[in-house]
Formats: C-alpha cells, structure tokens, sequence
C-alpha cells in the first residue's frame, strides 16, 4: 500500500476522533474530567471507554484500516448511554454527526451525567435488540463484501464451459487487493439500481478517487470479474443497460454514424433514458484475463498470440466446430458424458444435411473426436474475415478486425509512454480521455492534450484484456478494448453452488481454473 494510501486512511481516523472534540470537552466537564483531555486524539476515546466502563482495548481497534472507522461510532454510542441518551434516534446522531451532536449534549442544561449506575436502569427494548443486531450484521457483512470476498452468479454463457450459467461464486477481493469504493453513499448489498426500480442506489455526493490497498497485477489466464467499462453510460430500460451497450446503439440508430445516433438518444430523453455510472457503479461482467499490460496480442484464425508466442487456450474453452460423421446415430448420453456436449442445446449443437453438425467443443473433446472412428471430418468455423458489427469499437471496424483475426494491439501499461500517430489515436483515444480523464483530440493529424499539442502520452494506469472462454458467444476486449484496473473487481475464486432444475452436486465447492 503506497504511504499516500496509509496517510489517508489514518487522516480520516484522526478526523473522526479530533472533529467533535469541542463536544466531547464539555461532556467530560459534566462528568468531572479536565477539558484538554478530549483534545487529545485516540486519548479521547481512551477517557470515554473509562467513563462508560467498556473495555478500553476498543481504543486500539481503532487503529485497525477502516475497521477502526467502525469502532468509533461504536465507542460513541457507549458514550452517550452515560448521559442518558438511550433512544435510537440520539445513537444514530451519536455515530454519524457526532460534530453537530456533542456541543449539543455538553451545553445543554437538559442532559446531564448519569454515570454507569444510572446505565444500569435502563432497559432495552425487544425491538432495539433486533435492530442493533440487524445493523451490526449489515456492517459486518459491508466490510467482508468490500474488503474479503463477495457473492457473484454467472448470467450468461459467456464463459462457457468453465463457467455455467446460474455457477454462484466466491469472489476474492484480496487476490488484487481490496479497492476502496468510488461512492461510498450506497444501499448496502446492492449494486447500481435499487430492486424493482431505474432508480440509483447510490449517491455521488460523496466521491473518492480510485484507491486499491496492497495492489496485485491481474495474472495472465485469471478468471476476473471487473466494472464493464464501456457501462459508463447504459440506456436506462430493462432491455439495454449494458446488455445492449449504449454505445452500440447510437451506432445502430446512426447508420454507423456515432455522433447522429446519439443526438438522435438525447432527442428522445422519454423514450431512451440514459444513467451515467462511476467506475465502481457499472454492471458487473466475468472473463479471462488473456493479456496484461505491456503485452502485444494477435489473434490468427483463432489462436491467441502474447507477443508473437501462441498460447495454449483454457482447458474448457469452447469454439464452435462443423463436424462430419459417417452417417452413425449420436448417442445423447454418450455425447455428454464423453464430449461435454448437450445435443439438446441448440447453442451447442445443431444438425445440418450430409451428416454434417455444428458443435461447440472443448480442446478436449477435440482431441477425442479426431480419434473416433464414426468422424470422418472436422474443422474449427472461424469467423476470420471483416465485416460490419456494430457492436465493435471503431478502432476494430477501421482495421478489419474480425473475432478470430484480430491486432496486433498493445495493452498499455502503468508508465509506458505511446508514440502517437492517427493510425493508433482510434485504439487508445477512450483510454486516454475517458479511462484516464484528460481532454484528448486529434486535429489534422496533430494530437493535443489538455490544451496543448503532443506527440506521445504516459499511462497512469495498467490495462488487461479480457475475453470469455466462449469465444464465439462473448462480447469482450475484442469488442470494447480495454479494462482499466480501476474496474477491477477480484478473482473468481470457488463455485459454492450451481442449479440447472436442480443442485449440480458436480460443481458445488469446485476452484475456479
């Protein structure tokens, strides 16, 4: 963790301690304790657990990051209770404006020092017992989900096979190291819409630039789960959101012509609304790291190339393969059982005339079928020509990219510098405006940087790339470009359940590879 980072975190401890000082002086000369002892940070805190006779190793929890911020508020309620104040109302004031709530309950006449035998009188409520509870159990389970690991489900076939539709997975968020949120103002276990509803779950009132503590680089063959970065701004209807990307569609409705497809969008404000998210707030996506900054990848007739070197494709990855058998009958078990493949499943398999099938197949059940007796043919169907989509960036459409014939591209990394040239400006231009947050143009074949012309530009960031082990039925890096770390999520870490009409016992407790 950078020194920046520890400054931080402990500054806002301190804050949390010092603010209310003036409060919490006038409390303790209520309590018959000296003034100057609330000026003193931690010392304070000290005082008050002595006070509420709770014990005082509380004080040094505080000084555990970000857990401390939750101990606090904790040691201020305790505070509290030997003046009297008891009601849910005055514990919440206690925990959260403690600054405004303090001078008010040292100068006012009307609250006094009770001391802990007075504490001793009080009862509380049924109902408060099951709230306080309720509200310990949402802290908790904030941190774990912020700093430890967090639920996550597989909703489409994207990472088909390695990973089925409705796999629900651990994610860890130490495996990068965990990142502070973005917008800290949020319904706690919800991501960027309230249930049932368009409306945001979250405020921007409060905004905290990115931060990870005890950053690790994104592996090569990692399965991550990352903000979808070109999520940033989604039509806000059911139907869109980021699973028709916004940036698609104004090329759609443009006829190819981005900027007409969105005067067209913002012209029809009732009809396609739009919601802007922070990184922290775009939907969720879950794909293979394939490349990591600094690498140059190619794609050539399907096979992945790091830096000119072919790459052995994931164990279950799935391309899709036009099969001729002999005319011999396919068994529905024995395909599943022995080639992973479901003759039910129009995605993975379809019947064509002369004995010919279309199926989706791993490596290995490849390698199996070369070997069977009733396969007289087989060949990967390659998409490895250009053609228009609307779904890949400009950059891919300028080059003639297709899926499986694509790059070279280099994956920018932290402090590498790029020369810049108008046949490059298409690829890195969203990275270097958006990602990055700089005004960048190129005009007449010159490129200017917040205002002033240049001729190369220095990442701040690392950069991956993602791309689903289905190759042919996922919208990834291939498509959009680049994943900042900022987006990133964690690791795919452990099915703990799977449910296809039922439990899939097969998968529960399964590492993901």
């Amino acid at each position: 963790m950078p020194f920046s980072h520890i400054l931080t975190v402990y500054l806002i401890s301190f804050l949390l301690v010092f603010l209310p000082s003036f409060g919490i002086a006038k409390m303790f000369q209520k309590a018959g304790v000296a003034q100057w002892k609330a000026y003193v940070p931690f010392y304070n805190t000290w005082v008050m657990q002595e006070l509420a006779r709770r014990p005082t190793h509380w004080v040094f929890w505080q000084f555990i990051p970000v857990v401390g911020w939750f101990i606090t508020p904790g040691i201020f309620i305790e505070f509290v209770k030997v003046f009297g104040r008891f009601s849910f109302i005055d514990h919440t004031l206690a925990a959260l404006f403690a600054p405004f709530y303090f001078p008010y309950l040292g100068t006012s006449k009307m609250v006094r020092y009770i001391g802990t035998e007075g504490v001793k009188h009080y009862r509380k409520p049924a109902w408060r017992e099951w709230v306080d509870a309720a509200i310990f159990a949402i802290v908790a389970a904030t941190l774990i989900r912020t700093f430890v690991f967090e639920a996550y489900t597989i909703p489409s076939g994207s990472m088909e096979k390695t990973l089925l539709i409705n796999d629900f997975l651990f994610v860890s968020k130490f495996s990068y190291g965990p990142r502070i949120p973005n917008t800290p103002l949020s319904i706690p276990f919800v991501h960027n819409y309230i249930p049932g509803s368009s409306a945001k779950s979250y405020s921007e009132l409060v905004k905290i630039p990115y931060i990870r503590w005890f950053a690790a680089p994104v592996k090569r063959g990692d399965v991550v789960v990352f903000n979808f970065p070109a999520g940033d701004t989604v039509i806000n209807r059911p139907d869109f959101q980021s699973f028709r990307p916004y940036y698609q569609f104004i090329k759609e409705v443009g006829e190819g012509d981005a900027a007409r497809g969105r005067q067209y969008v913002l012209s029809h404000p009732e009809e396609y609304p739009l919601a802007i998210h922070p990184a922290d707030k775009s939907d969720n996506y879950i794909k293979r790291c394939v490349a990591v900054s600094g690498d140059t990848l190619s794609i050539r007739k399907g096979q992945v190339l790091i830096n000119s070197v072919a790459q052995v494709p994931p164990p279950f990855s799935v391309m899709p393969y036009v099969v001729q058998t002999n005319g011999q009958m396919l068994d529905e078990e024995v395909m599943k059982e022995e080639y992973n493949v479901d003759i039910t499943n129009p995605d993975q398999f379809q019947v064509g005339a002369n004995n010919l099938y279309l199926m989706s197949l791993t490596n290995e059940a490849v390698e199996k079928m070369k070997k069977s007796p009733w396969v007289k043919s087989m060949e990967a169907r390659l998409i490895d020509t250009a053609y228009y989509d609307p779904s890949f960036a400009d950059f891919v459409i300028q080059h003639g990219w297709s899926i499986d014939n694509y790059g070279p591209i280099w994956i920018p990394k932290k402090g590498a510098t790029l020369q810049l040239k108008p046949d490059n400006y298409s690829i890195y231009e969203r990275a270097i405006r958006t990602y990055e947050g700089n005004d960048f143009t190129m005009r007449d074949g010159k490129f200017y940087l917040n205002g002033k012309e240049v001729n190369s530009y220095t990442f701040k960031m690392n950069y991956y790339w993602m791309m689903g082990d289905n190759r042919h039925g996922s919208q990834d890096s291939r498509f959009w470009g680049f994943v900042p770390e900022d987006r990133v999520v964690g690791k795919a870490w452990m099915i703990w359940f799977s449910w296809d009409k039922g439990p899939r016992w097969n998968r529960l407790f399964k590492i993901v590879k």
